[in-house]
């Protein structure tokens, strides 16, 4: 068996294609492009990346292609310390894009994401190996196969799970078995309401702490987060930072973060306010991977936001 660590993703990887623009344009207009940033993207792509340049061991799993695209996602894992060897070439796969057009004015983005048409991961006696030997696994619905399956497999060895409510499918029930499956389940504003059927976010969430989840919450942007603890909802601000340039990732970081503030054992509000405020610091740089902020950036907002 390979090398252990702390936390393993599986979930959506691609690279993203940022371009910062004038303004957004209505449709059938055009823009100018001010700037373009090529960087590493996805929902837990980017939360193992945030959460290795936070002090964490961490390793992604999942297929790539021989194309260009395939290269650079695997160069930018790199560059971040993810361990990419979990990560097998395969000639009927191929490597994902996302085009983000990032409005300068408001700091808000717009996604473009490829439809992701790739074969679900093989999932052989090391893959297993090494979800079995993690502290953490870390996930996004974006494939449900993959993420079932991953999480059957941490849940049988007693790996904590965490999952990124954001991609949903079809088939709500597959997003209740997911949500269901996760130990930390921390959503954006749209998943639970969709996934519980309540009208209401406080709502939601509270019928989703009955569901296994030892923490859930929701993500607010720049209205804070959320969470549902000790049975009660708490609510916190998000952390103000002077300027937004992107909010692109920022979600993705947040959980990234949190996972390296639980493995550091701090308590389950210190652990949102720490990734609450890595997120605001992201929000400051272009970029999900390039905005990620250093543990010492991230202690010195936490303390001076208190």
């Amino acid at each position: 068996m390979g090398p252990l660590f702390q936390v393993i993703g599986v979930g959506h990887s691609c690279l993203d294609q940022l371009c910062t623009i004038d303004r957004y344009p209505a449709e059938d207009d055009s823009t100018r492009i001010i700037s373009i940033s090529v960087q590493g993207g996805g929902a837990v792509a980017t939360a193992c990346a945030a959460a290795s340049r936070l002090g964490v061991s961490t390793a992604f799993i999942g297929n790539v292609g021989f194309d260009r695209i395939s290269d650079s996602i695997i160069e930018q894992f790199a560059k971040d310390g993810v361990y990419t060897d979990a990560m097998p070439r395969r000639a009927d796969y191929h490597g994902l894009q996302s085009f983000v057009m990032v409005n300068q004015t408001t700091g808000t983005r717009t996604k473009f994401p490829q439809r992701d048409t790739n074969p679900v991961i093989e999932w052989n006696k090391d893959l297993i190996a090494m979800i079995e030997g993690a502290k953490v696994l870390h996930l996004d619905g974006t494939n449900w196969e993959n993420a079932f399956k991953a999480a059957l497999i941490a849940r049988e060895a007693g790996v904590l799970v965490s999952l990124d409510g954001c991609s949903m499918q079809a088939d709500n029930e597959k997003n209740r078995q997911l949500a269901s499956m996760a130990d930390v389940l921390i959503m954006n504003k749209k998943y639970p309401l969709r996934v519980s059927g309540k009208a209401s976010l406080e709502e939601a969430l509270l019928e989703m702490a009955h569901w296994g989840p030892s923490l859930v919450a929701g993500t607010l942007g720049d209205q804070g987060c959320v969470a549902v603890i000790d049975g009660r909802l708490e609510e916190f601000k998000a952390v103000p930072v002077d300027t937004v340039v992107d909010t692109t990732g920022a979600g993705d970081v947040f959980h990234g973060a949190f996972i390296a503030a639980h493995l550091e054992g701090m308590h389950v509000r210190n652990c949102i306010r720490f990734a609450s405020s890595a997120a605001a610091l992201k929000c400051t740089r272009v970029g999900g991977r390039d905005g990620i902020p250093s543990k010492d950036e991230v202690l010195a907002l936490m303390k001076k936001s208190k």
